[in-house]
């Protein structure tokens, strides 16, 4: 098994804050991240997949057609966004990055899967400090 990675990187808004907890709890669990002005980050995004590479090309899929996939699908919805407002794919779920991980992955997995590999990770680097993977378990 062959795994190839591409980075992408987007600038996007938000804030943690749970709907169901009043003002008071919101800021107790998530802090400064619960600034009802927003914040933002500037984030990394790995796309890992993995397969055989195809004997006439060499290719586990063209790189092109993943960056293709990755900017139609994640970066051109998330890109100087809202998370909490803007992204269709994150309506009622608190843009974490976990939860926004998570959710890139749902995003990728079928258009990757059409091109003849599989994903096998999504890495999303928030800050220098802290990033999230998901392998789709």
């Amino acid at each position: 098994m062959v795994y190839l990675t591409r980075r992408e990187r987007f600038n996007s808004a938000h804030k943690l804050y749970n709907p169901n907890w009043d003002h008071t709890k919101n800021e107790e669990v998530f802090g400064k991240c619960a600034n009802e002005n927003w914040h933002g980050h500037n984030y990394h995004l790995y796309v890992t997949v993995k397969g055989k590479p195809n004997p006439d090309t060499g290719f586990i899929i063209n790189v092109k057609v993943l960056s293709n996939i990755i900017r139609e699908c994640i970066i051109e919805k998330v890109d100087h966004r809202n998370l909490n407002l803007d992204v269709d794919f994150l309506k009622g779920v608190i843009p974490s990055t976990e939860n926004f991980a998570q959710a890139i992955w749902e995003e990728l997995a079928a258009p990757i899967e059409a091109n003849g590999c599989q994903l096998h990770c999504v890495k999303l680097t928030e800050t220098e400090n802290i990033y999230v993977e998901y392998f789709g378990e």
